[in-house]
């Protein structure tokens, strides 16, 4: 075996087969058209807001993402062009989500909380022609809409998922307590207003090879420029049988489990764990709309009583510091997944002790849509990101460019996989820089193969922020702060957070001496979305730098770390 074949395969405890196929499903969509089908009587998807809950069969999944996809074909929208879904964990969204790819459209996921700078720049980066908008953050997208294609603007709301009274009461409430601002969106139609329109009418089926593109998901880089990945039926039709195969031993039924999710779908861990993954078992998907609202999300999980569940480290920290959450009953809860970011071992301890689960990492990336590696059922390993899945092969390349066996040296993870994206959406530089010469994925995380082939990350190439499980980008930040007449120069960088697990710290020179924290703070406020904002500022008369003027980060970095 050659150093470039030097790759390591594990036998998976669990009888977790080395590889899998996709032959039973032609396409994204005939995935979607089966499950379904096959799980018509099952209850799919069920949302809980302070005690109101509102539940949608699988059935109904289906007439309404019919409709969808029939309003849509309507407004003449040719096939392939980009739909944006912008909503929180509410039913509507795999109504949307399943409509647009019905519909031959290809699904941009856009979080919802961005301010219309980022809309701007993902919508006209990925020629986004039409937008599904939660009415909460609407005003945003007013402002930055004629200066996209967006030709097209569909409405949803909270009490909307309700319908009747009880929803205009709900919406009532919302925009009383100024959560639904004012906005203006000529043309705009309401969600069930699309769904009554496109009722009954019949949609015209495209075919749908394996390697076409149905999503665009967006990450950043060490640029900080977000990009699009773009995921094809092959991508996440791979990662899904991988997750099914993973779970071969843990006993679930089809068509009884509840998988609570609090993490947002137009995450890529939710977007395909959750929202995609769990209807091939006919699982009721609980979606959490503010997974922060820890007393809530705890009458949530008492109300519908879980048996899987997903999470990022954060989230399980919280709900072990919460009096409500330790007097549940688990007894139901099978096993728990967590992804996005590192679990930490006392967390991990802790949540077994209370729950009698052990908290399942995995590893992944936007890139791979999303699983590259997880901890076995029964065979978990506490501070490592588990084996990689099914089809799957990982090397970790040494510096010197000699790749690193079991028990050997650290080096760069990289991967060879079926579910690795096709590229960066018309950025063919920014994909060449991510895969090496002979085609393997570059994660930019540096690990070590233990020895009996579990995968542990222990360091970042990239300059990426990770905040709550979502990545910052220092670039970004620094060019928009930089954009202030007040602000000389900037510098970013991630810092440790206990809750956060990092949080940004900036570190600014003025230009003008008035120049306030206050300011900083307000401007940052009306562009960028919450996990990005900087929870730390600093002004300084200087910024370390290189010789030939760049600003050294790293420096930043490790005199945070003494402080």
């Amino acid at each position: 075996m050659t150093n470039t074949d030097r790759v390591w395969l594990k036998s998976y405890p669990n009888n977790v087969p080395h590889d899998v196929n996709i032959d039973e499903y032609s396409s994204l969509i005939n995935f979607i058209d089966d499950n379904l089908k096959k799980f018509k009587d099952k209850p799919a998807y069920t949302c809980v807001l302070k005690g109101k809950q509102k539940t949608l069969s699988y059935r109904e999944v289906d007439t309404m993402s019919n409709a969808i996809a029939a309003y849509l074909q309507n407004l003449g929208l040719d096939k392939g062009d980009r739909v944006a879904i912008m909503l929180p964990n509410i039913v509507q969204y795999p109504v949307a989500l399943f409509g647009i790819m019905r519909g031959g459209y290809v699904a941009v996921n856009t979080n919802p909380l961005y301010t219309g700078r980022e809309i701007k720049h993902q919508f006209n980066d990925a020629g986004v022609k039409a937008v599904i908008i939660a009415e909460n953050f609407a005003h945003e997208l007013e402002k930055v809409i004629k200066e996209t294609d967006v030709q097209h603007v569909i409405t949803a709301s909270i009490g909307g998922m309700f319908g009747g009274l009880k929803g205009m009461l709900i919406d009532t409430v919302l925009k009383f307590k100024g959560m639904v601002k004012k906005y203006n969106l000529p043309g705009a139609i309401k969600f069930s207003k699309a769904i009554k329109n496109g009722r009954g009418k019949k949609i015209k089926r495209y075919t749908s090879e394996k390697d076409d593109m149905v999503c665009i998901q967006y990450t950043g880089g060490t640029t900080g420029v977000a990009k699009g990945a773009v995921l094809t039926n092959k991508n996440l039709l791979y990662n899904m049988v991988q997750m099914r195969a993973w779970l071969g031993d843990a006993e679930l039924k089809e068509g009884e489990e509840v998988m609570l999710t609090p993490l947002p779908m137009y995450h890529i861990f939710s977007f395909t764990v959750n929202c995609l993954c769990m209807a091939n078992f006919g699982a009721l998907s609980v979606l959490v709309p503010n997974p922060r609202d820890i007393p809530d999300l705890t009458n949530t999980i008492a109300m519908t009583k879980p048996s899987l569940m997903s999470g990022v480290n954060t989230l399980f920290n919280a709900l072990l510091n919460n009096k409500e959450f330790l007097s549940l009953d688990f007894s139901n809860l099978k096993f728990v997944i967590g992804g996005a970011m590192a679990i930490q071992g006392p967390v991990a301890k802790r949540w077994k002790e209370v729950t009698g689960n052990d908290l399942i990492e995995g590893y992944g990336m936007t890139e791979t849509a999303p699983v590259i590696s997880a901890n076995p059922l029964g065979n978990v390993k506490v501070g490592t990101i588990g084996l990689p899945v099914s089809s799957t092969y990982v090397r970790i390349m040494g510096e010197d460019g000699i790749i690193q066996g079991p028990g050997e040296g650290r080096g760069e993870i990289q991967v060879s996989a079926p579910q690795v994206m096709k590229g960066y959406y018309k950025r063919p530089e920014a994909t060449a820089e991510v895969f090496t010469d002979d085609g393997w994925l570059k994660t930019g995380d540096v690990g070590i193969m233990l020895e009996d082939g579990y995968l542990k990350i222990v360091d970042r190439i990239k300059d990426m922020i990770l905040v709550s499980g979502f990545n910052v980008y220092p670039n970004e930040i620094e060019e928009v702060i930089s954009s202030h007449p007040k602000v000389m120069e900037v510098a970013a960088i991630g810092v440790a957070d206990e809750k956060s697990t990092e949080a940004v710290k900036v570190f600014i020179v003025k230009k003008d001496a008035s120049l306030t924290e206050e300011e900083v703070r307000k401007f940052c406020s009306d562009n960028f979305t919450g996990y990005k904002k900087p929870k730390h500022i600093e002004f300084r008369e200087d910024l370390p730098k290189t010789n030939v003027g760049k600003i050294l980060r790293r420096a930043l970095r490790e005199e945070a770390q003494k402080t």
